[in-house]
């Protein structure tokens, strides 16, 4: 996997809000047992991913009243054939830092399924889904401080102002 070298970070908060839980199966949904990212995880593997040091399942979290554009991702992956039945899919990813007042800063991925090839369970334009080790301390409606690559995704405006 080829390593970019990111110049400039930018910090924004966000809070931590529910998600669909599809990506960890804790949805329920019989179509992915075990979540959708353990289904996907040996498609990304074999395209040079691995997401073995991240949590099976995505941290969702709303950067609201700001919303996000994205600008140019580390990896992106077309036409992931991850399932037997559903359609194949486009993924991208971003590097992302959770900063901690207490603590090294816990460096993941933002998880982005392209809306254009995503047959159900849409995000809304102010959530990003964060793949990262487990943290402890993080649950419902905890408020964090990310720092993401500002070649590769930007935080800005309201959600209103999004194209």
């Amino acid at each position: 996997m080829n390593q970019t070298v990111v110049s400039d970070w930018r910090e924004f908060d966000a809070h931590v809000v529910r998600g669909h839980q599809v990506a960890s199966g804790r949805s329920g949904d019989p179509r992915f047992p075990g979540g959708t990212l353990r289904m996907q995880a040996p498609h990304f593997h074999a395209r040079g991913l691995d997401l073995a040091a991240f949590h099976p399942g995505t941290l969702n979290v709303s950067v609201a009243p700001m919303s996000y554009r994205v600008v140019r991702p580390r990896l992106t992956f077309r036409q992931v054939k991850w399932h037997p039945t559903e359609p194949a899919e486009d993924f991208s990813f971003f590097d992302v830092r959770l900063l901690r007042p207490a603590g090294p800063p816990v460096t993941g991925l933002i998880y982005y399924p392209h809306p254009e090839t995503k047959p159900e369970h849409f995000q809304r334009p102010d959530v990003l889904e964060l793949l990262l080790p487990f943290v402890e301390e993080l649950s419902l409606a905890t408020r964090l401080r990310l720092a993401v690559p500002a070649e590769q995704l930007v935080v800005e405006g309201t959600p209103a102002d999004r194209p």
